[in-house]
């Protein structure tokens, strides 16, 4: 369950995160989180005021260099993260920032901000619970889509061409005479109607995601019906014995 004290921080009345802690959430090294925060104010002189240079002191009591950076420094800085956690590391922190930036707000129109370590345990707890279910919901959301999602371009591609090598070797391969006399389209057909009765799913592209590696098994195990192995066997024997005839 994540704290949201891992995540954002209140640093002279504003709602901060640290590169170091970007680096350990999103699973990137430290330097790199840097030199990227380093070329964000390098290309656009208007984001360094969304960063502020610091120092923190490392295991081995040296003094090392660090970043804070407010909602909108974040947002520029991992909207290219990619990978299996970062939509979820993302919506985590952005629900962090607006408890904490509606905390602050709360706080400074009631002219009051929390000044012991007792206070800001207790209203820290208060907005921990409240993100929790936050990210329980963002959760069960997010497993949602997983379970809905369907195929991707290149998975669609993928089965697409394994659909077609099996298809051509049910017919004896791209040289035999059923392939080249055009007659594959039987052998489509079947495919297509067992595949989508398999998956119970009315066209290819509806395929859901969480079935690619099983639509891509059955693709490679699928073979024709009976019937049809017998057609595509005797025109292919039959073509054959005609070509050693004229022979």
């Amino acid at each position: 369950m994540t704290n949201m004290n891992d995540l954002v921080i209140m640093r002279d009345q504003q709602a901060l995160t640290t590169s170091l802690k970007v680096a350990e959430k999103f699973k990137k090294a430290h330097k790199n989180v840097l030199q990227s925060i380093k070329n964000l104010t390098a290309e656009n002189s208007a984001v360094k005021n969304m960063f502020a240079e610091s120092t923190y002191v490392n295991g081995r009591g040296q003094a090392q260099p660090m970043c804070y950076m407010n909602r909108d420094g974040f947002t520029l800085l991992v909207m290219g993260f990619t990978g299996k956690d970062a939509i979820k590391f993302k919506l985590e922190y952005i629900t962090a920032f607006n408890d904490m930036e509606k905390l602050i707000r709360t706080k400074q129109q009631a002219n009051y901000l929390p000044q012991t370590p007792e206070e800001k345990l207790a209203l820290t707890m208060q907005v921990t619970n409240r993100l929790d279910k936050r990210v329980s919901k963002i959760e069960k959301t997010v497993a949602d889509i997983k379970e809905k999602a369907q195929v991707d371009e290149g998975q669609r591609y993928q089965l697409l061409q394994a659909r077609k090598s099996k298809v051509i070797s049910a017919c004896g391969g791209a040289k035999s005479n059923y392939y080249i006399e055009k007659k594959a389209k039987k052998v489509f057909s079947e495919f297509g109607r067992d595949f989508k009765n398999e998956f119970e799913i009315p066209r290819y592209d509806c395929l859901k995601a969480k079935d690619f590696n099983e639509a891509m098994k059955f693709t490679k195990n699928w073979y024709p019906s009976f019937v049809l192995q017998r057609e595509i066997q005797n025109i292919n024997a039959q073509t054959r014995l005609d070509f050693e005839d004229r022979g």
